[in-house]
């Protein structure tokens, strides 16, 4: 397991210009998330879900990693055994800029798979439709591989299991209201520092080692700075 997690969510990838759940005129706004993005709506409402996340893949398409998500790759190449990088976002950002084995902890929005026989592939940007009719293996129906609202989350348990051996926490850019990162700060933690844009109400910042609050492209500096001195030998 890895000495350092970074762990990150919506934040990160708001800079790059990807919609949020709280996005004042996002990608949200126009639909109800028990409607689009909860167990069960693909029971009673396939095609407009399946509908929901061909926009969401299509809105990505054009957006680009930024300083962030590249200087994160750019440690994770360097340091590939002594850090994880663990999101909650579903975006291809990291892997754009050339990061490897990330954890997305909610599902990944560029693959498919078939609940029935566990298919799964990586569609691109493309329309679910415009890949796949249904499952090529089963003939089942296929859904964006994603977790939704009330679903378990069946990588939570890759993180708990990073979480037994690390020693420095890298938070960034989540509001805590989804994953509490302060129950992370225990065990065998010494160091960790907070980056977001503003306070939260769900994170108690006086846990942290470190607290920066500014854009996750202005602060990756001094993070990264931070990471390489606490794995010199």
């Amino acid at each position: 397991m890895a000495k350092v997690i970074i762990f990150s969510g919506a934040g990160v990838s708001a800079e790059s210009g990807i919609s949020t759940f709280r996005d004042s005129g996002g990608l949200w706004e126009n639909y109800k998330i028990e409607e689009i993005c909860y167990a069960g709506c693909l029971d009673w409402n396939y095609e407009a879900t399946i509908g929901f996340y061909d926009k969401r893949r299509e809105e990505i398409k054009d957006k680009k990693p930024n300083k962030a998500h590249s200087e994160i790759s750019r440690l994770k190449e360097k340091y590939p055994d002594d850090i994880a990088v663990i999101t909650q976002n579903v975006d291809d950002m990291f892997e754009r800029a050339g990061c490897r084995d990330v954890l997305h902890l909610h599902g990944f929005l560029p693959e498919v798979r078939c609940e029935s026989c566990g298919f799964t592939d990586n569609i691109g940007y493309r329309k679910l439709r415009e890949a796949y009719e249904n499952c090529p293996q089963c003939s089942n129906k296929l859904r964006p591989n994603i977790v939704f609202f009330a679903e378990q989350a069946p990588k939570y348990q890759d993180l708990y299991n990073e979480l037994q051996d690390c020693e420095m926490l890298v938070v960034i850019g989540t509001s805590g209201n989804v994953i509490n990162t302060d129950a992370f700060l225990q065990g065998n933690i010494r160091y960790s520092i907070l980056n977001n844009l503003e306070k939260s109400s769900a994170i108690n910042d006086e846990l942290y080692s470190k607290v920066l609050y500014k854009k996750a492209t202005v602060a990756i500096d001094k993070i990264v700075n931070d990471i390489e001195e606490f794995l010199k030998p």
